[in-house]
């Protein structure tokens, strides 16, 4: 394996969802570091029919926080990834197709491992009001807020893992088809 090759993969095992951030700002360059990493994400058929809306305003955070209950940490910067409704309609992708959701999940993947990459810690928040959130970040008609990515530097001292499980290995995870004998 190459160095680079080595490099990613360090980056993939090391990241964790960071629940506490300290109150230092996330300088703008770092987020557009981010942002500009998500717009490599694969999507179906490289429509990109997610939009990025970003803050670091810390009056829009703390209206954010107070609709999401799933924002426990207290974020310097957050990007909120939406689905374009719209856009996706013209494509002739229905409501609820599964693609969509794939698509914002590799965006935040990517979101994720990009700000873990430059030091900053990052965790996924999906527990909110939509409708809420739209409002407050004034989304567009048709924009659909579907998950938002929280930035900060990790807090010291952070809490543990919520639930500290023993550590899974590709194994324990998988299943061969057709099944191996003895496995």
């Amino acid at each position: 394996m190459t160095g680079q090759e080595e490099a990613v993969l360090a980056v993939i095992r090391s990241r964790r969802v960071v629940r506490a951030m300290s109150d230092e700002p996330v300088a703008r360059t770092a987020i557009e570091t981010v942002l500009d990493a998500g717009r490599w994400a694969p999507t179906a058929g490289n429509r990109h029919l997610q939009r990025f809306v970003a803050t670091d305003d810390p009056a829009t955070l703390r209206v954010l926080r107070m609709v999401s209950p799933g924002m426990i940490q207290r974020p310097a910067a957050a990007i909120t990834i939406c689905t374009d409704r719209r856009l996706a309609a013209e494509y002739g992708f229905p409501p609820d197709a599964a693609g969509l959701h794939v698509d914002v999940g590799t965006a935040m993947a990517t979101l994720l491992l990009a700000a873990h990459a430059i030091g900053l810690g990052a965790g996924p928040v999906s527990s909110f009001s939509r409708a809420a959130v739209g409002e407050v970040l004034q989304l567009p008609e048709g924009w659909v807020p579907e998950v938002i990515v929280c930035l900060g530097h990790p807090a010291p001292g952070a809490p543990p893992p919520m639930h500290p499980r023993p550590r899974l290995t590709w194994r324990d995870l998988t299943t061969w088809v057709p099944h191996e004998a003895g496995a």
